[in-house]
C-alpha cells in the first residue's frame, strides 16, 4: 500500500513514460447528411532508459484516437538493448515498402536519422546512432519496421551466452 502522499508504483512507471503524437490521419466519408470524419493517430510511449513501444488506433474523435493509441503503445513496450550510449550492432529490416538501417555511431554523433526514426530512438535513450530510411514513406510501416529492427539487436552478453563462451 501507498504512504499518504505517494502514488502506488504502477502509477510512477506510467509517469515517467513520455508520450509522442507521431502521425494523425484523418479520414472522410461522404454519408446522406454530409461528410463523416474519423482519425486513426500512431502514438509513441518512452522513459528515454531503453523502453519504447508504439500504439495505432481510430475512433471518430481525435481525442479518443490518441487516447486508445497511447493505452496501446503503454502494453507494447520493448526493451532496446543498448552499448553506452549507441547500439550494439548494425541492423537492417524490411517491413512492407519500408526498409530500416540502424548503424551505431562513436559517442558524440547524436542521433542521424529521419523524422519518424528519429523520435523513436530519442524516446527509446539512445544517443548516438545513424539511421537510414529507404523506401516507403509511409509513417507506420517506417515505425513497424524501426521496432523490427529493435527487437532484433543483440548484445555482446547474450550473443556469448548462447555460443556457451558465459555461464
Amino acid at each position: 500500500m501507498a504512504k499518504h502522499g505517494e502514488s502506488p508504483k504502477k502509477e510512477k512507471t506510467d509517469s515517467e513514460l513520455t508520450e509522442k503524437v507521431l502521425y494523425i490521419n484523418r479520414c472522410s466519408k461522404v454519408v446522406k447528411g454530409g461528410r463523416k470524419f474519423s482519425f486513426s493517430a500512431l502514438i509513441l510511449v518512452g522513459d528515454g532508459k531503453g523502453r519504447v513501444g508504439y500504439g495505432f488506433a481510430k475512433a471518430n474523435e481525435l481525442t479518443d484516437a490518441i487516447r486508445k493509441g497511447g493505452e496501446a503503445a503503454r502494453k507494447n513496450l520493448v526493451q532496446c538493448p543498448m552499448e553506452g550510449t549507441t547500439i550494439p550492432h548494425e541492423v537492417i529490416v524490411h517491413w512492407d515498402g519500408a526498409t530500416v538501417l540502424l548503424k551505431p555511431a562513436p559517442a558524440g554523433t547524436g542521433v542521424i536519422a529521419g523524422s519518424k526514426v528519429r523520435d523513436i530512438l530519442a524516446l527509446a535513450g539512445v544517443k548516438d546512432v545513424m539511421a537510414k530510411n529507404l523506401g516507403s514513406s509511409n509513417p507506420i510501416n517506417q515505425v513497424k519496421a524501426t521496432f523490427e529492427a529493435i527487437e532484433q539487436l543483440t548484445t555482446r552478453s547474450e550473443i556469448r551466452q548462447r555460443r556457451g563462451l558465459e555461464p
